[in-house]
């Protein structure tokens, strides 16, 4: 299938910035779309943006001009620039993505989630 491995979380002043980075790697696959989820202690997991492999783009209203998802088909990574970093911004981002593999010469489709990544954002 594929797998989904994430890098850049960290500790962050308010107003601060971090890029988080999200590579898909398997064989025999194309993905349709990526995208960045998160979950604080106590709360449920939570859209932040997603991004379609032709780059139609969906933000939740609390990131929206602050955050920004981008997508390199060619690497199969999808990045999230955060920008403006506020102390509620801070959970852990899990990483999504969903497209077909290939098995026995027949499409099937795939969901796969990263391990996840901590954002800690401090006031």
């Amino acid at each position: 299938q594929v797998q989904l491995v994430e890098s850049g979380g960290g500790l962050v002043q308010a107003g601060g910035s971090l890029r988080l980075s999200c590579a898909a790697s398997g064989s025999g696959f194309r993905i349709n779309a990526m995208g960045w989820y998160r979950q604080a202690p106590g709360n449920q997991r939570e859209l932040v943006a997603a991004i379609t492999s032709r780059g139609s783009t969906n933000y939740s209203d609390s990131v929206k001009g602050r955050f920004t998802i981008s997508l390199d088909n060619a690497k199969n990574t999808v990045y999230l620039q955060m920008n403006s970093l506020k102390p509620e911004d801070t959970a852990n981002y899990l990483c999504n993505s969903n497209g077909q593999y290939l098995i026995y010469h027949i499409w099937k489709d795939f969901a796969s989630w990263g391990q996840g990544t901590q954002v800690t954002v401090s006031s």
